[in-house]
């Protein structure tokens, strides 16, 4: 092998290093790390926790197990060389409240550029659907923002909880934010949503053409009637026990649910008054011998409703298949935002990287955000060309596709691009190298597959 062939475990996403280049760039442009450097910048440790998250690292520490032993990856994806992890750990400690909203500034400006979502309204009719939701962060009791609060499976734990707006027909990140472990979303969502309509420059028609999904935690009255003041569709669940107790009693007929046969759904007689009109239904469940009840409010119309719900619904809509339709579209909340979070925290190994300070975190935080995107604008390209990569995760686009083996060939004095060669002749080789060749024509890389 010569001084110009790099072997690389992860050739993989070092094929994808051209369209990842463009994406950095981006990031250098604004993001201003006030830090003493010898070496390398501040900007590049930046770039090697990237590399880190592409590469599968679960956790800092990585950079010192993976990318120290894999110069042909990081020079793929731009890197000038391997740091100790023990200095990107300081540049990331470095990190102010101003260099997350530079960092922030270049995620809005890259979804801009690459997203689909901000363009929604430009080439689409139907309504841009958003899923809201909070996720708790794990962190030791001496982090900053660190309280007690709700963490499912971890009782009395310690954490921060993270916001999340995911356009889920995009499976595109549009906004994240990192509070406090005792927040809730009824305690942010104002000043969410008028973040998310800079960022989209939502006009008030837009907004009428937009459904939020949001689970218990925005649905508190203030929260239901914020959003139907301003404007939007809204799905979401009533966060009161004993008003879905009192709902459900002036429930006169309750209807199975076909998919679900432990619980059932009925139409209150005496729906609660929201500053706009609303449908309401109330479902009901046994367990331990005693019914237990749930509401969901909205206000979306059938033919929404019936595209999340994924049922076919005639022109005239039954009481029931409304019922089912409100119910199911609700449903479709497990497949959007909480699959999204599964998939940063399984893939991108969110829940791995914890910071002590809280700007360090928030900066891990939006450096998976990058990623996510990232890894979501290249699977799109690819499933262009076959609907196969559709279906493919982070997780298994960072293991199954950039753990490729292979040969990376830096340009030199006699060869002007990469040059990559990926081992293997198993199928998803071949078909990432058709589909990669189709899907990214103008970039500046010579793919070449060597079957072993």
């Amino acid at each position: 092998m010569s001084k110009y062939t790099r072997f690389s475990s992860h050739a993989g996403m070092a094929v994808m290093g051209a369209f990842f280049r463009r994406l950095w760039a981006e990031v250098e442009q604004r993001v201003q790390i006030r830090q003493k450097t010898r070496t390398h910048p501040p900007i590049q440790k930046l770039l090697l926790a990237v590399i880190n998250i592409l590469a599968g690292g679960q956790g800092v520490s990585t950079i010192n197990t993976i990318l120290r032993h894999d110069p042909a990856l990081l020079r793929a994806l731009g890197s000038k060389g391997w740091v100790d992890q023990s200095l990107v750990s300081t540049t990331l400690n470095r990190c102010s409240a101003q260099n997350v909203e530079e960092m922030r500034q270049s995620l809005n400006a890259l979804l801009a550029q690459h997203g689909q979502c901000v363009h929604h309204f430009e080439h689409q009719r139907t309504p841009l659907l958003l899923d809201i939701d909070l996720t708790g962060l794990l962190a030791g009791r001496q982090g900053e923002g660190a309280t007690k609060g709700y963490f499912s499976g971890h009782p009395g734990s310690r954490g921060r909880q993270l916001v999340r707006v995911l356009a889920t027909d995009y499976d595109e990140v549009i906004l994240e934010r990192l509070y406090p472990g005792n927040f809730q979303l009824h305690h942010v969502l104002e000043a969410v949503l008028k973040e998310v309509e800079e960022i989209l420059n939502l006009t008030p028609e837009q907004r009428a053409r937009t459904l939020l999904r949001l689970d218990a935690g925005g649905g508190y009255d203030a929260t239901v009637n914020l959003v139907l003041a301003r404007e939007y569709l809204l799905l979401t669940k009533v966060n009161s026990w004993s008003r879905s107790d009192k709902l459900a009693h002036s429930v006169q007929t309750w209807y199975a649910d076909p998919k679900e046969p432990d619980r059932e759904w009925g139409w209150p007689e005496e729906p609660h008054d929201y500053v706009r009109e609303t449908q309401q239904i109330v479902c009901r469940h046994q367990r331990d011998g005693k019914w237990h009840y749930w509401t969901l409010v909205s206000n979306a119309g059938d033919a929404l409703l019936s595209r999340l719900a994924q049922q076919p619904v005639h022109k005239k809509v039954t009481a029931q298949e409304r019922l089912l339709l409100i119910a199911y579209a609700y449903d479709g909340r497990g497949g959007g935002v909480e699959t999204s979070f599964k998939d940063s925290k399984n893939g991108l190994g969110l829940t791995k990287r914890n910071k002590q300070l809280f700007a360090a975190q928030e900066m891990l935080v939006l450096l998976s955000e990058l990623a996510y995107n990232f890894l979501t604008w290249a699977r799109r390209r690819l499933a262009q060309v076959d609907a196969r990569w559709a279906q493919y995760g982070p997780l298994r686009l960072i293991r199954d596709v950039g753990g490729i083996p292979g040969e990376v060939h830096p340009p030199c004095f006699y060869r002007r691009r990469f040059k990559i060669v990926l081992y293997g002749d198993d199928p998803l080789t071949k078909r990432f190298v058709h589909a990669f060749s189709q899907g990214f024509p103008s970039t500046d890389l010579r793919l070449i597959l060597y079957k072993t």
